[in-house]
This record gives structure tokens, C-alpha cells and sequence, in this order.
């Protein structure tokens, strides 16, 4: 099932996508706003198209992973991780679909990382690897923007993955997805850069929920990126994106100066 929150005439809602149909979903009060743990459909639908495509998470907070794909961590010249890599995004990165990535002036090497976003739907401490999967509501295509002139600079990496925009997330959310055998792409242009698939991640979904809810609790809404397969390059003012994630679909931005 395809969960999205659109733009009408009457504010952004969450709704149920069926072909060019769309439901109306009760959005959860609450600073994670959404439909992330029970669905209940308004009764209201409206035909809509990708124009109104928003941000469809709400998180309190967008934990990643680092060097979750054995070949990206060699094309950047690191050791293979032991252990899940954690560093964060704060939620003001996060835009929608259609999107415009800005160049800040800070950086003269903005790269594109594809992934796989998790969304949590349960609340999870300390959970198990067998009952990670009971906690996550869906899956999105994301980009992990990273200005890597900052990072290395930086050694952490906060400031280069931080920016305003370097964290569009879409095109909605699919529910149903087995997260284990799914192909990760992104084209720039007519190339396509990145293609890799989930089966290469050295931690896979279950255990990145069960590891990071040992840390911290992951409530409803909350997003986990996944890593990025090898490929990354530079993003240019002027450049047409589109991250794809097989069984969710096709997040498509622009980057801007």
C-alpha cells in the first residue's frame, strides 16, 4: 500500500494512492503527525498526480547508517564497519518530491548517496532482530546529500550532511515491501550512477532497527537511512535526479545553485 501526503485545497493530507485515486487518511495527533500506526480512511477521496507530492515523513529524528555497503566503503578509501555506523540528520534537511537540493556556498563537492528510508509505526527499545520488522511502517526512496569536501574535512559528520534540502525523502511510503532483495538506483541526467541492491548491505533493516533502538528509543515516524550502494559523484546547479528504490518507486529532484 502506498501512503502519501499531498497538497489540496484544504492543506497537506496523508492519504491511501490507488492509481490516480486518492484516500483520505485520519493523520495521529502529535508532533509525528501520521497515519504510522493504525490506517483509518476518512471516506473522502479525490484524483490527484504527482505535483502535490509531499515530505511524506514527520520525524523527530533521521538516523543513518555509514558504510553499509561494503563497495561504497572501499570507493571512499575506508575500512568495512564491525558495527553499524551511526550519525544523524536533524529533520530541517528533510524536503519532498520535486524538490530543489541547493548548493550551499560552503561546499565546492556535493555528492548523491541513494538509500533505502525505513519508517518506524512502533515504538521500539531495545527491541529484537526477530521483532524488529514489527515495528517498521514502510519503506521510501531517500538521498543522502552529503557535502564530502565538508566531511572529510570535518572527520564527523554533522555539518556536511546537515544542510538545509540534503534529505528528500518520497515519493510516498509503501507498506508492503520485503526490504532484504531490493534494487537501489540513482540517474543524474541520462547516467545512472548508483545500482546496487539491498542484499549487499552488510546490516539489514532488522538488524539496524534492533541496533539503533539500543541507543535510543525510535518512536513512530522516526526514519532510518540505510547507506548507499557504490556510485556516488558530484551533484552540479542544473542537474536532474531521480532515486529509484525497486518496489517503492521513483523519487525524481533538482539541484539548484
Amino acid at each position: 500500500m502506498k501512503v502519501a501526503l499531498l497538497a489540496t485545497d484544504s492543506g497537506e493530507k496523508f492519504a491511501r494512492l490507488d492509481g490516480p485515486l486518492a484516500h483520505g487518511l485520519v493523520a495521529l495527533d502529535g508532533p509525528a503527525a501520521g497515519p504510522w500506526t493504525e490506517l483509518h480512511e476518512t471516506g473522502e477521496s479525490w484524483m490527484w498526480d504527482e505535483r502535490a507530492l509531499r515530505c511524506p515523513v514527520r520525524p523527530s529524528k533521521i538516523v543513518c547508517i555509514g558504510r553499509n555497503y561494503a563497495a561504497h566503503a572501499r570507493e571512499l578509501g575506508h575500512e568495512i564497519p564491525s558495527e553499524p555506523l551511526l550519525f544523524m540528520k536533524p529533520p530541517s534537511a528533510l524536503m519532498g518530491p520535486r524538490g530543489g537540493v541547493v548548493l550551499p556556498p560552503e561546499s565546492v563537492r556535493v555528492e548523491h548517496e541513494a538509500e533505502l528510508a525505513v519508517v518506524i509505526g512502533r515504538r521500539a527499545t531495545r527491541v529484537t532482530r526477530q521483532d524488529a520488522l514489527a515495528h517498521v511502517f514502510g519503506y521510501a526512496c531517500a538521498c543522502d546529500v552529503t557535502a564530502r569536501d565538508l566531511q572529510k574535512k570535518d572527520v564527523q559528520f554533522t555539518r556536511a550532511k546537515g544542510f538545509d534540502t540534503f534529505c528528500p525523502i518520497g515519493p510516498w511510503i509503501e507498506t508492503e515491501l520485503d526490504p532484504s532483495t531490493q534494487r537501489v538506483m540513482c540517474r543524474v541526467g541520462a547516467a545512472t550512477r548508483q545500482d546496487g541492491t539491498t542484499a549487499h548491505m552488510i546490516f539489514d533493516v532488522p538488524e539496524l532497527v534492533s541496533y539503533v533502538s539500543r541507543m535510543m528509543t525510535l518512536v513512530p515516524g522516526d526514519v532510518i537511512l540505510t547507506g548507499t550502494p557504490e556510485g556516488v559523484g558530484p551533484l552540479l546547479a542544473g542537474d536532474d535526479v531521480e532515486v529509484e528504490v525497486s518496489g517503492v518507486g521513483v523519487l525524481k529532484l533538482h539541484v539548484q545553485a
